[in-house]
């Protein structure tokens, strides 16, 4: 009774014109196949009622596919600005298929019991075609159905690790070392742990190929997310008690209550696991979760950029989207290096916003290093020459090692100050970061 009285408020109070065929539609989803409507100029024909419950039954299923659409990698889905769309899709979807799915149930019994045969079977045929979208969009299609958290997180000792090569996201606070492979968090998006007594989650998105780490706390508390999907193909996700998304490749909470808020980040850094237990020799390395041991070997060829996914493949074509790159931020200066330069000059000398920055790459081509030059007060130039995996300092001719530790000359014992540095795809470093600019060497 209160719905048909606010339907004739409406038309009797509203713009003038009441016999649009909107109101007439808002009229018929009330009324349906009723006998009984309000005393308008014109009944609603059977056709106006129709199109009301067609209408309906079209904003429902709209509603599940672009939820879902608006945050996966669709095609065409990851390049317009839909995060708040599918925010608000997904905080509000029970209450839209609550609404929708009483009036298309009243319509369902009404139809059944008077309308004509061909009309309860379209109808019924109409109903039963939702069953798989929803099937599809909410137990198939949705990222924390395609991707789980392991069921255990075991580690083992990085020296007893198999395969050395593998590449890892290394950590350590308050001196606990922990070496994360990419393969396994490649899959898994996100790993929480404790490090050093302290909670962190551990992420990675293979589609950006960016490996972040950040503080679990927020707002004082532990907090736990879970993975919702994509916004201009990088990871978010979603936290437990506000219920608002993050950005994985900046931390930054970009929809919800808690928007405009950031993760606080742990330095990290990636590196073979040869490299990183030549640095930290009693760090532990996570186990792979035998649950998932085929999920892993899908992405056994990550590491190399060899998958023949267009998502995930490299592309060796200086920034081309999907060109590897080796980022560093300072201050207010974004700056990418072409991998490609990395690998075959091996050292890269460069300033970002006064902070002098030394580039060094190992001869496996794979682990990379990003140092402070300073060292005393003084700027260090760097030979371009690497005998052995060392440096020279051209100033002091101190030779230093790749893990930025000077071990022979009169800066012996000297320690470089490690500059915080990604190695990600071209487009992702892009997307992310404000006026971002590409190194060019001098030629």
């Amino acid at each position: 009774m209160v719905a048909r009285y606010l339907v004739k408020y409406i038309i009797l109070r509203g713009p003038t014109g009441s016999k649009t065929i909107v109101k007439q539609i808002a009229v018929a989803l009330l009324t349906l196949n009723s006998n009984r409507s309000f005393a308008l100029s014109k009944p609603i024909s059977p056709a106006i009622k129709r199109a009301g419950v067609i209408l309906l039954f079209i904003l429902l299923i709209l509603a599940e596919i672009f939820r879902v659409y608006f945050v996966m990698p669709f095609s065409g889905s990851q390049q317009s600005e839909t995060i708040d769309i599918a925010y608000w899709l997904g905080r509000h979807i029970n209450l839209i298929r609550f609404l929708i799915g009483i009036v298309l149930l009243i319509a369902l019994v009404r139809v059944w019991r008077r309308g004509k045969a061909w009309e309860r079977i379209c109808l019924s045929l109409a109903v039963l075609s939702f069953i798989p979208v929803y099937l599809l969009f909410n137990f198939r299609f949705e990222a924390d159905s395609i991707f789980h958290k392991p069921s255990r997180i075991s580690f083992i000792p990085a020296a007893s690790s198999e395969d050395k090569t593998k590449l890892v996201i290394g950590i350590v606070v308050n001196g606990e070392a922990k070496a994360y492979p990419i393969q396994l968090i490649g899959y898994h998006h996100q790993v929480e742990d404790i490090i050093g007594n302290e909670p962190v989650i551990v992420t990675y998105c293979t589609v950006c190929r960016t490996g972040r780490v950040y503080s679990s706390m927020v707002n004082g508390r532990r907090e736990t997310f879970r993975l919702v999907g994509m916004d201009h193909f990088n990871a978010v996700f979603e936290d437990q008690t506000t219920k608002s998304w993050w950005q994985q490749a900046n931390g930054e909470a970009i929809a919800g209550p808690l928007k405009g808020s950031s993760l606080t980040e742990i330095p990290s850094a990636q590196f073979t696991v040869d490299s990183w237990l030549r640095q930290y020799p009693g760090s532990l390395v996570m186990a792979p979760d035998p649950i998932y041991d085929d999920r892993y070997f899908k992405l056994e060829d990550y590491d190399r950029g060899t998958m023949q996914s267009s998502l995930v493949k490299r592309d060796y074509t200086a920034w081309a989207p999907k060109a590897w790159v080796v980022g560093v931020k300072n201050e207010n200066v974004s700056m990418a290096y072409d991998w490609n330069d990395l690998v075959r000059e091996r050292v890269i000398q460069d300033s970002l916003q006064s902070m002098p920055i030394l580039l060094a790459m190992e001869s496996d081509t794979t682990s990379f290093h990003v140092y402070d030059r300073r060292i005393n007060g003084s700027v260090l130039q760097f030979s371009s020459q690497i005998a052995d995996n060392c440096l020279t300092d051209t100033g002091t001719n101190s030779v230093w090692n790749m893990d930025g530790l000077c071990i022979n000359g009169p800066l012996k014992g000297k320690q470089l100050t490690r500059v915080q540095a990604y190695n990600e795809f071209w487009h992702a470093w892009q997307s992310f970061h404000v006026n971002p600019k590409q190194y060019k060497p001098l030629q």
